[in-house]
């Protein structure tokens, strides 16, 4: 079966798998009630009394994460780690002694756990005197290279887009504004990333391995395509007139290929407010619906306090969320279903790869068909009441369907429609009412012959 171009890269395979994932947003900000530190607070406020890396890991592994990424360095320019290039550190703070470091110690944390790392380097730095000049880009990238050589393996690195401002810098305290997409010469960057770290995946608007959903509401849209044109994006700049919504919806002829992270916080900041409850656990679920079953990975925030803890009550609302995704999860009664599709590639490619659990096989229809129906059907008798079908593009080979319709034949021999969707991608879940079935059939139209990896069928509980 050929290709159809663009296809995810081997990191970016890996990737997609880990599907939830959280943030940690943690700095003086914590400790100042602020969402941006301004640069010119004092290394003396940063004292957390009970600070637990192992805490933040196991709370994330229990709640089903896969991973964590870390605010090492936010726009306030406080290094979360003994930098021998600045003053503005942990090393002159009261914690530990001057002695700690909490970039080791969450590193350490997320291997005990089994949990990938990552980390997040804010290019913009409201405290360095020599932001805006070619001094302070120097200074940059060699801050990027100490988080690349000094901790071992990482998953993901973001560059976040807000670029330039007022700030304190080093006392001047003035508004710098620089071209984003010049100044910090990414390209550089992104090079020293895939020297160090091969299998990082990086993070901005313009990727080059991930993009941003487009907003902070935790929602994807309908239709996503994990392939984007590049043209009129740029780390923190997004020229075209409807970049924002092309960042959510792909594009279908895109050249690169570029899945879809959604990032939401816990609470309404993304650093810890007292002032601050959780969010509902129908909030999240709503976010999750729209988010992991529509093929993004969810970036999740966990904000410890100022303790350097996360709070009970989002530890609670987690496992809440957790349980609830577990439940949507399962109940998928498929492999109990004969399965057959109307048009197969050859035997390798056979329909009944569809229900046999392996992440390796697939089944794909006749190289030139465009429609293709597949029927699971229960044993003769012994039809189920259902509420979902789940569906899996074979990425491997690139992202094709365009399309799909969910059919259901009950008991009286009627074929009732029951959903009507477009894009699949890495996982699309179509729910609907409860409906008793015998069968179920898919019918798919896509760009090129559609290869599917693997369906769902979930029973009502």
């Amino acid at each position: 079966m050929k290709q159809f171009d663009p296809v995810p890269t081997p990191r970016q395979l890996v990737w997609h798998k880990l599907k939830f994932y959280g943030f940690i947003h943690f700095t003086v900000n914590t400790f100042t009630d602020l969402e941006w530190g301004y640069g010119d607070e004092p290394e003396s406020i940063f004292n957390p009394t009970e600070l637990d890396c192992r805490q933040w890991a196991r709370v994330a592994s229990e709640a089903g994460m896969r991973g964590l990424i870390l605010t090492a360095k936010h726009h306030d320019g406080f290094c979360l780690w003994p930098s021998p290039y600045t003053e503005h550190s942990v090393k002159n703070s009261p914690w530990k002694n001057g002695k700690g470091n909490v970039v080791r110690e969450f590193v350490d944390a997320c291997r005990e756990y089994d949990l990938e790392a990552g980390f997040y380097l804010s290019p913009w730095d409201r405290n360095h005197a020599e932001y805006g000049s070619p001094a302070y880009v120097e200074y940059y990238r060699k801050q990027l290279l100490e988080l690349l050589t000094g901790y071992g393996p990482l998953f993901e690195f973001w560059f976040d887009g807000a670029n330039g401002g007022d700030g304190y810098y080093g006392g001047a305290r003035e508004t710098r504004k620089i071209d984003a997409t010049r100044y910090y010469d990414f390209p550089e960057l992104w090079d020293l990333v895939r020297t160090h770290q091969p299998g990082t995946c990086m993070f901005s608007d313009a990727g080059p391995d991930i993009r941003w959903c487009g907003n902070e509401a935790g929602v994807m849209p309908l239709t996503s395509w994990a392939k984007i044109h590049g043209e009129g994006f740029a780390p923190g700049r997004v020229d075209a007139a409807d970049g924002q919504t092309r960042l959510g919806t792909g594009d279908p002829d895109g050249e690169f290929w570029r899945g879809v992270e959604v990032d939401i916080s816990m609470r309404p900041g993304w650093f810890w407010h007292e002032s601050e409850p959780p969010r509902s656990l129908e909030e999240l679920k709503a976010v999750y619906h729209s988010s992991i079953e529509r093929g993004g990975n969810l970036l999740l925030n966990l904000a410890p306090d100022n303790r350097g803890l996360i709070p009970d009550a989002d530890i609670e609302r987690l496992r809440e969320f957790s349980a609830f995704m577990k439940e949507c999860e399962s109940g998928d009664v498929a492999h109990e279903m004969e399965v057959e599709a109307d048009s197969t590639a050859g035997t390798d490619w056979a329909a009944t790869n569809l229900v046999d659990g392996s992440e390796e096989t697939a089944w794909a229809a006749e190289e030139g068909v465009h429609k293709a129906r597949i029927t699971l059907a229960f044993p003769e008798g012994k039809g189920r009441r259902i509420n979902a079908v789940r569906l899996e593009e074979f990425i491997e080979l690139g992202q094709r369907v365009e399309s799909f319709k969910i059919s259901v034949c009950s008991a009286w021999g009627q074929e009732i429609e029951m959903y009507r969707g477009s894009t699949v991608g890495p996982l699309t879940v179509a729910r609907f009412p409860n409906v008793h079935a015998e069968a179920v059939h898919i019918d798919l139209t896509a760009r090129a012959a559609p290869v599917l990896r693997r369906v769902g069928v979930h029973v009502v509980k």
